[in-house]
């Protein structure tokens, strides 16, 4: 057979490429079929297709097999259609049989949701989507409460911190801001992570509640506080605490927290709470540098501003010259304020050296300094001299404080001077020394009736106890005293058990005084027991503390009411006459009889109107042995008749 051989080899005309006969068979198929759009004319007719159509989904959705998304695909145009026919039941049970055969699909609950919503939250509690579909439809519907209530349910299954942010944003949007506190609260109770207490103290702190702020914060500090790995995981909230207080300038506090944090923290772990507590200090520092500076340039003897940059710069050859900068300044004339506070300067420098330098030699040299520079003429500064004295104590040389002190009260004695003297003398146990001072300090203020005391307080300390009688009767023979009535007190309280003694003092208080309260002192002392004296004690009861008593004397003491009542009325003192009848009716009525208390009621006083001529009119006081006329009869008679029961 022989080969077909080409003609013509010349190209064609018309070239015809691939998509050419693809198109003329697309442009040449026949058309699609369209079915007819059916209307159903009546109910019958309507039913017949509802019918038909519903066999059509339950035959297709029972011939699909194998592919689970092809599957859903029917259900969800079975359930649609079903809706699409206002047949609500017919797609809810469409909707819970395709559930049945996958209740894990997102694909179909989202559908579900839409017809009926509230079946949502009650069995896919992890299908988090699914939830803030359903909350924000609440929202949109402006049903806050709904969503309110959607939320709660949600937190029962304790979800992720997004669903607990999201409730709170919704908290916030409604100005729920005490709810959003306590939603705080419940977030942290179910997660106790430190992040969250951060946040909740952020949120308190910018609705401007400060002490719910330092509330939650402390509360870290109490929970985490006592465990190194407890502070150590919860550094971002020991740091956000600090920063809280920087911010509201309270730098001490922040200062405390950092270092409290640090102190719990090893060095050798790396930590972030380092970097800040160091960024603190420096910004801190420097800005208080410059505000001090700013300050001391419009008055350079502003002592306390002075005082407050040396204590917060830590470079002691800076220090030292703000110090040297500061001591120059003398005060302007001799008035004490300002010389006090340029003395703390003196105070602080020397500290400064002693304390933080350990320059012994320069810390006594500048306790020299100001010492000289000390008006004497005009005051002393006593803090100042027992500081010097404590510092050479502290260096173990007692002679050479002893001498400042000396020399102290020797220039310009001062009562604290002498207070000073005489309690570091004591805590040396040196009592003949403070003795000697006591007497010094005697001589120096006599009428100092607490000095007096202290002495003979002393003396009893140390059981001798004919000294103690003897400084008493040379305190209260002084005249003036400061408090007469506080040296008297104490020296009769002195007099312990010896009754004799005690009445020859409140005797001789009375000749001197004659005050009602003296008298009643008195009087009651008489009426209560007192502990058998030192003398008549046996060593065992001293050593137990089983003291016997001396009953007192009822008899004694309601003389001594009477004579108080006789002194009174003499003196024409009718305040202290009533004050005293109201002591003694109290005493009678706990130590006396029937008639006894009858007879004080009896000398009860009654109120009598004073006219002085004009229209203002008084109230007398009308005593039973001031007037023995008829008309105080007739005045007793209607007070009886008006306090009488009825």
């Amino acid at each position: 057979m022989n080969a077909i051989r080409i003609k013509h080899r010349a190209p064609a005309v018309i070239q015809i490429t691939v998509k050419q006969p693809l198109r003329e068979a697309q442009e040449r198929q026949d058309p699609a079929f369209q079915a007819l759009k059916q209307r159903a004319e009546d109910s019958e007719e309507l039913y017949e297709y509802r019918g038909r159509k519903r066999k059509e989904f339950e035959e297709r959705t029972r011939r699909t097999r194998g592919s689970m998304q092809v599957l859903l695909v029917q259900w969800l145009q079975y359930a649609n259609w079903e809706a699409t026919q206002n047949g609500f039941a017919h797609s809810r049970s469409v909707f819970e049989r395709a559930l049945d055969v996958d209740p894990r699909s997102a694909q179909l609950w989202p559908s579900y949701y839409i017809g009926d919503r509230a079946q949502i939250a009650e069995r896919p509690a992890r299908a988090e989507p699914l939830w803030y579909e359903y909350v924000y439809l609440e929202e949109l519907l402006q049903n806050a409460s709904g969503a309110r209530q959607v939320f709660e349910r949600w937190m029962h299954w304790e979800p992720d911190d997004k669903a607990w942010q999201a409730y709170i944003m919704i908290k916030e949007r409604h100005g729920e801001l005490d709810c959003e506190s306590a939603l705080y609260e419940r977030w942290i109770a179910a997660q106790p992570e430190p992040h969250l207490w951060v946040k909740w103290g952020k949120f308190e702190e910018e609705r401007a509640n400060l002490v719910k702020a330092r509330e939650v914060f402390q509360t870290v500090v109490a929970l985490y506080g006592n465990d190194e790995k407890q502070v150590e995981k919860a550094q971002a909230v020991f740091g956000a605490f600090a920063k809280m207080e920087t911010r509201l300038k309270e730098y001490e506090r922040a200062r405390v927290i950092y270092k409290f944090a640090l102190a719990r923290i090893p060095r050798s772990k790396p930590s972030a709470l380092y970097a800040a507590y160091t960024t603190f200090e420096n910004t801190v520092l420097s800005k208080r540098r410059l505000q001090y500076e700013e300050q001391l340039a419009q008055d350079e003897r502003n002592y306390d501003d002075l005082r407050n940059e040396d204590k917060e710069i830590d470079a002691s050859v800076h220090v030292r010259g703000v110090y040297e900068r500061a001591v120059s300044q003398l005060p302007p004339g001799d008035e004490k304020r300002h010389w006090r506070r340029y003395m703390f300067l003196w105070l602080d420098y020397a500290l400064l050296e002693e304390v933080g330098t350990k320059d012994y030699g320069r810390a006594r040299q500048i306790y020299q300094a100001a010492v000289k520079l000390l008006p004497y003429k005009h005051f002393t500064f006593a803090k100042l001299w027992l500081m010097f004295a404590k510092f050479e104590i502290r260096r173990l040389d007692l002679h050479a404080a002893r001498k400042l002190l000396d020399v102290a009260i020797g220039m310009c004695p001062k009562e604290e001077l002498f207070k000073g003297y005489i309690e570091l003398e004591m805590e040396l146990r040196e009592f003949d020394r403070a003795r000697q001072l006591y007497e010094k300090y005697l001589e120096f203020d006599p009428a100092n009736s607490s000095a007096w005391i202290k002495f003979a307080e002393l003396e009893s300390q140390l059981q001798d106890f004919a000294r103690t009688r003897a400084i008493f009767d040379l305190g209260v023979a002084q005249a003036p005293l400061s408090t007469p009535e506080l040296l008297w007190k104490a020296y009769i309280e002195i007099v312990e058990g010896e009754r004799e003694a005690a009445r020859t003092l409140y005797e001789r208080l009375l000749r001197l005084s004659g005050h009602v309260k003296v008298w009643i002192s008195y009087a009651l002392f008489e009426a209560e027991p007192i502990p058998v004296p030192r003398a008549l004690r046996g060593d065992e009861e001293d050593e137990k503390g089983d003291m016997r008593v001396i009953e007192g004397n009822a008899g004694l003491a309601r003389r001594v009411f009477e004579r108080a009542y006789e002194d009174l009325k003499s003196r024409g003192m009718k305040s202290e006459r009533v004050a005293l009848l109201e002591i003694w009716k109290t005493f009678e009525e706990r130590n006396g009889s029937a008639d006894d208390v009858e007879k004080v009621r009896g000398m009860m006083p009654v109120g009598e109107i004073v006219a002085d001529g004009r229209s203002r009119t008084d109230w007398d006081m009308v005593f039973v042995d001031d007037n023995e006329g008829s008309m105080f009869e007739l005045l007793r008679n209607a007070h009886a008749w008006k306090n009488a029961p009825v």
